[in-house]
């Protein structure tokens, strides 16, 4: 029950952002900018009774993980108007994996592996 839960939470979570962005471009993207998901996730694992050591690692991994992706996130509204949607996610899919493959080798250099 408790994953059903979940799912129905995080599902709404998705719709109520989709529906906001199609009235308010501003407030859609302050909301999805919002560590949501994040605060979701770290709920969900502390009600499972996961270690808080285990959370605090999640913290640091997401902000490892998202650094590398902000490029995308300047590079997109330019590119969109010029290559259109699809391309454009390709673009930030494609720019994103390069920056984390370079993130992850600077991390390397002060001892934090993001991947396995």
């Amino acid at each position: 029950m408790f994953t059903i839960t979940k799912l129905a939470v995080t599902a709404i979570l998705i719709v109520v952002i989709s529906e906001v962005v199609k009235f308010n471009d501003k407030l859609g993207g302050l909301i999805a900018a919002l560590p949501l998901v994040t605060i979701f996730v770290v709920c969900w694992m502390y009600f499972e009774g996961v270690s808080e050591n285990k959370i605090a690692n999640h913290f640091k991994y997401t902000i490892l993980f998202l650094i590398p992706t902000l490029p995308g996130f300047f590079i997109v509204p330019f590119v969109i108007q010029k290559v259109g949607f699809f391309y454009s996610l390709l673009i930030f899919v494609l720019l994103s994996s390069i920056c984390i493959f370079l993130a992850n080798e600077l991390y390397k250099k002060f001892g934090v592996n993001i991947f396995w």
